[in-house]
């Protein structure tokens, strides 16, 4: 099995689209942006099933959401600057991204134990494959 027909991306134009429309609904300051970065991710598939790794930095636990909508999972997070609260900002050159990508899960996979682990910035998750879809060695009997 391939990456292309296990897991896919999804229309990269479609979630930026997406995520201006629901915008509002992002957490905290990402209200007040209008579009979304697709963060990198690295796909890593062995015989339980994939990996994926994505980039969010700035991107606290409480600011991150990973559901599953039909077939397609979706990452959504908006990163923050980790200032005080008693700091005014006078200038700035950073950006606080909203970030959103999602990804065309087949029947293939399990996502009802999908496992998600945030650590510095990068988002681990575990996509097991469906029991019937995993290989398997078959004994064979002598006759």
């Amino acid at each position: 099995m391939n990456q292309n027909t296990a897991l896919s991306q999804s229309n990269p134009a479609r979630d930026v689209a997406t995520a201006t429309q629901d915008a509002d609904s992002a957490q905290g300051a990402a209200s007040q942006r209008t579009t979304a970065v697709l963060p990198p991710v690295d796909i890593f598939e062995d015989e339980a099933g994939f990996t994926v790794l994505a980039d969010l930095p700035g991107v606290t636990r409480d600011r991150l959401t990973v559901r599953v909508d039909g077939d397609s999972l979706v990452i959504e997070g908006a990163a923050a600057a980790p200032v005080g609260a008693d700091m005014t900002l006078i200038y700035g050159e950073v950006l606080n991204p909203l970030y959103r990508r999602t990804f065309t899960l087949s029947r293939e996979l399990d996502p009802a134990k999908i496992e998600a682990k945030l650590e510095n910035g990068v988002l681990r998750l575990s996509i097991p494959k469906a029991e019937e879809a995993r290989s398997r060695r078959i004994e064979v009997a002598l006759a």
